[in-house]
């Protein structure tokens, strides 16, 4: 069983990408910031993360920057959803930290984001 930790501030939006991905047999761990999602991607070693950019104590783009120096964070699949609109300093800060994929929360459906979750599980 592949397992996603969601770091997502957004309680609502937390608790439906969970049942989502629960329901389609994905083991799911949560964090409501980004300091407990560093602890959780350490500890649980998840097979993908989906981050949000801002959230409280520690924000999304602090964990990503701090994931990519440890060793389990290396290689991890991320995608990052957001409801920034992005500029040109988020994109470039997004991009050099390398994740699998970024997103704009308004611009994606549901439907395409589990879509790109499957892919990327697929693959590994």
């Amino acid at each position: 069983m592949k397992k996603i930790l969601i770091v997502e501030d957004e309680l609502a939006y937390l608790k439906l990408l969970n049942a989502q991905l629960t329901e389609r047999g994905y083991e799911v761990i949560e964090a409501i910031n980004g300091k407990k999602g560093l602890e959780k991607a350490k500890s649980e070693n998840p097979d993908l993360i989906l981050l949000d950019i801002r959230m409280p104590v520690m924000d999304g783009m602090a964990m990503l920057n701090q994931l990519r120096k440890e060793e389990v964070g290396k290689k991890t699949q991320i995608i990052v959803l957001t409801n920034l609109e992005p500029d040109d300093k988020i994109i470039a800060e997004i991009v050099s930290s390398k994740p699998s994929y970024y997103f704009v929360k308004s611009d994606i459906q549901f439907d395409e984001l589990l879509d790109k979750i499957k892919e990327l599980l697929a693959e590994e």
